[in-house]
């Protein structure tokens, strides 16, 4: 069921992304360029409703908060090595899939260089281990853990900043 799910999930997740016309190559450089916002308003909203909807469903005992420890060299490094490939390929691991779903064959080189990372990764790991995935280790935290305040006070600081941003892009024309 889990499975049946997730691939729901993705399919309504792509069809998204293809209405909100994230997919474009010509969003993703305007983005990189920072001549388009679309991209962060799109996946901006993603988060918002997604903090929303995972605090409600673990209020309400549906789910459980299954948290990864924070380490921050990996972040740091993982989101230099992200960003760098999303330069270069000018797609995102979900934008990739979701435009070659679109026909655009020329993704297939970003997904490509994805499993070669992802495979080359595997190898590093457990070298990596013992190295940068140790630096900076917090543990399992999460922010209004850290601020020690509820995650509803948090959420809502997102929202505001949220909104304040999207009406921000809107009038600057981004």
């Amino acid at each position: 069921m889990e499975q049946i799910l997730g691939l729901i999930t993705g399919v309504l997740f792509g069809f998204l992304l293809q209405k909100g016309e994230v997919l474009r190559y010509e969003r993703q450089v305007g983005f990189m360029l920072l001549k388009d916002m679309t991209i962060i308003k799109f996946m901006f909203s993603a988060v918002l409703v997604g903090m929303v909807g995972i605090y409600a469903l673990h209020g309400a005992g549906v789910i459980s908060l299954s948290l990864k420890a924070t380490h921050v060299a990996a972040i740091v490094l993982g989101g230099l090595l992200f960003g760098v490939g999303w330069a270069i390929a000018g797609y995102c691991p979900g934008t990739s899939v979701g435009a070659l779903a679109e026909g655009r064959v020329h993704a297939v080189w970003a997904i490509l260089g994805m499993l070669v990372g992802a495979a080359l990764y595997a190898e590093v790991y457990p070298v990596l281990t013992n190295t940068i995935l140790s630096w900076g280790n917090y543990g399992k935290i999460t922010l209004p853990q850290m601020l020690g305040v509820s995650p509803w006070l948090v959420i809502i600081v997102f929202i505001a900043v949220g909104l304040g941003m999207f009406y921000w892009f809107e009038k600057k024309e981004l």
